[in-house]
């Protein structure tokens, strides 16, 4: 038997996947289900790293997402799988920050993006697990004040 999908996309340490989001991923494929797991692990890790206390994992638009629980800290972050992009999953930051431009001037061919909406991986080649968490570092801290 197959694994199941939670199996799939958990790691150990690992805090367990809500229901919501473990019904989303069933309807992806293997690959970006491995994919999701990978970049699952990358975001919480730098929201550890940040220290920003409890991440809140939902659907937003019916996409996986990650934003701090306490307000003004920093932005929502979501991902995707279509099957008109079957090779990719799509990382979403709030279109109106600055985030894509700052990953862009410090990450330019590393990646690829999508206007100031999304960085685009691929599921056979993805992004530097480096510039991965910089994105998800940025994006949950991005409302935070500095000294």
């Amino acid at each position: 038997m197959p694994p199941s999908v939670s199996s799939r996309v958990q790691h150990r340490a690992m805090p367990p996947l809500p229901d919501d989001i473990t019904s989303c991923l069933a309807r992806w494929p293997n690959r970006a289900q491995t994919a999701f797991a990978t970049l699952r692990e990358t975001v919480l890790t730098a929201a550890r790293h940040a220290q920003i206390g409890e991440v809140i994992e939902t659907l937003k638009w019916g996409q996986p997402s990650w934003r701090p629980a306490k307000p003004g800290i920093g932005s929502t972050l979501r991902c995707n799988w279509h099957p008109a992009t079957p090779d990719r999953l799509s990382l979403y930051v709030h279109c109106q920050t600055n985030l894509l431009d700052t990953m862009r001037s410090l990450y330019p061919d590393s990646s690829a993006y999508e206007g100031n909406r999304a960085l685009l991986m691929s599921l056979s080649d993805p992004a530097p697990r480096p510039v991965v968490e910089h994105c998800a570092l940025l994006t949950l801290t991005y409302h935070r004040k500095t000294a």
